[in-house]
């Protein structure tokens, strides 16, 4: 059997892995995320300044947000709950050694700092962890688009066949829920939607995704590069994908109100179960026109991608919602721990409609992208966001103990003349101040960028090196070197506040 053969039947005929140990694996970015605020804190709670070094910050950033998901997702995956409860545990303690030395409020019992601290006004600038958010479901796809291709990546995280729950699954699903977010729609002025060249431009701002997804097809061709059929298709993918949802929420949400984009997101998703359910539409997406697994024809070479389409634009528009909740004002850390109790109802409605859906209706589908894998993915990606925030109001708290820490990438408390300004989803552009310098604003300034270049090296070590049967000392080594070379490549554009984006 040929090196290609062989590479398609590893990562094809697989079932995926539980809900719960998804949920689980959700908290290991927001506790990476939190202990390196901690460390940040602990460093200027010792020396009376921010940790400047920009060699200093990308080395913290790298050993603590991107080496711990990468042996977690390979050598550490069987042990992965005891690695996040020791992550923990190691949080717990540096808070507590930030409180017994804190600066502020040292005279002051527990309940009175709690107290101000849940008054405290935050900067309202923009939502730090909707940043977070975003950046880090690139980090962790470009670590499992490699990682999947060696033995030590566990066969249950990657992508399912037709039924199943996989890590990589729902990787995909918040990448549609983290660009809804902040989409145009949602931080648009009043009446902007209605402009008659608004669409236009919107059609325009696609073609960097649509260029990347004819690359990346001419390029997998020519090089007879290994690919999963059944995933989208013989000339779809993912990038196409994204392209269209874009295109196709623009146009639905310039003829509904964008407020009601749930009411959208609900009827997508049941209009296209039904048809699932009751039409042979899901007969014809699992095995073609002829029920043996026929290509000929564009759309029968292509069924997954098309017609999954309806799901990620039902995750799209359910996002869209997220994105307007968390656009409005609030000030206080009251407000925002109230966002999280908010989510948290939410997360629990979605898995109780998520198990009634799975019991009487169907399995979550990746590859249909039914309304079970709609459910699951906003369901999930609320959790994760959830996880975030909540990490951040931590780092708040952190903050509030020591007078004047800083961390990147973290909410900062409000001054007096800004606590009326209306906060944004994402940092808007400006100068950069050297304590800014982090790995996650170095990958949001370039996420696009960062994802080609990480499905280009994907590509290249693939051509290079047989990974199904590389041992695990090769593979960690392999898999390190290619995020420092990913990482190292945005840091370097960051520290020259260089964004190449021209479009």
């Amino acid at each position: 059997m040929s090196q290609k053969l062989l590479k398609e039947e590893f990562i094809s005929n697989l079932n995926g892995t539980t809900l719960l140990e998804i949920s689980i694996g959700l908290t290991l970015a927001p506790l990476c995320l939190l202990s390196r605020g901690l460390l940040l804190v602990l460093y200027f709670l010792h020396h009376g300044r921010p940790l400047n070094s920009k060699s200093a910050h990308f080395f913290l950033d790298f050993s603590v947000l991107v080496v711990p998901p990468v042996f977690c997702c390979t050598v550490l995956a069987p042990i992965l709950p005891w690695v996040i409860f020791s992550i923990m545990a190691f949080c717990a303690g540096l808070l507590y050694y930030i409180y017994c030395r804190r600066t502020t409020h040292t005279k002051v019992p527990l309940q009175q700092i709690l107290s101000d601290f849940l008054s405290a006004e935050l900067e309202p600038k923009y939502v730090p962890s909707i940043t977070v958010f975003r950046v880090y479901v690139n980090v962790l796809t470009s670590i499992s688009i490699l990682a999947v291709d060696f033995p030590q990546y566990p066969r249950r995280y990657a992508k399912t066949e037709t039924y199943g729950t996989g890590v990589m699954d729902f990787g995909v699903g918040s990448f549609v829920f983290g660009n809804a977010v902040v989409c145009p729609e949602v931080r648009m002025k009043s009446g902007v939607a209605q402009s008659k060249f608004y669409l236009a431009r919107q059609f325009f701002a696609v073609w960097p995704l649509l260029l990347l997804g004819f690359g990346r097809l001419m390029s997998v061709k020519a090089v007879e590069y290994h690919e999963h059929v059944s995933e989208y298709g013989a000339h779809w993918n993912f990038f196409f994908t994204l392209a269209i949802v874009r295109m196709a929420a623009s146009l639905i949400l310039t003829l509904f109100p964008v407020h009601k984009a749930w009411i959208t997101a609900i009827t997508l998703a049941v209009v296209y179960e039904c048809f699932l359910t009751f039409t042979p539409l899901k007969m014809f997406i699992l095995h073609g026109s002829d029920g043996r697994g026929s290509r000929a024809g564009f759309l029968n070479a292509n069924r997954e991608g098309v017609f999954s389409i309806i799901g990620y634009l039902a995750i799209y528009m359910a996002s869209v919602q997220v994105g307007l909740y968390l656009l409005k004002k609030r000030g206080s850390v009251r407000e925002w721990v109230g966002v999280i109790y908010s989510f948290v109802w939410a997360i629990l409605i979605l898995f109780l409609f998520l198990c009634a859906i799975q019991t009487y209706i169907e399995t979550v589908s990746r590859r249909m992208a039914n309304l079970s894998f709609c459910v699951w993915v906003v369901a999930h990606g609320l959790s994760l966001f959830g996880l975030f925030l909540a990490a951040d109001l931590i780092l708040v708290f952190a903050k509030l103990l020591v007078d004047g820490a800083t961390v990147p990438c973290s909410w900062n408390f409000a001054q007096s003349s800004v606590t009326n300004k209306k906060h944004d989803l994402e940092p808007q552009k400006g100068p950069m101040l050297p304590q800014s310098v982090c790995m996650v604003s170095a990958v949001n300034k370039n996420q696009l960028l960062y994802f080609l270049l990480a499905n280009v090296l994907t590509g290249l070590v693939n051509v290079m090196v047989d990974t199904i049967h590389s041992n695990a000392i090769f593979a960690m080594f392999v898999l390190h070197v290619y995020m420092l070379t990913n990482c190292l490549v945005m840091y370097i554009l960051q520290a020259k506040n260089i964004i190449l984006k021209w479009w």
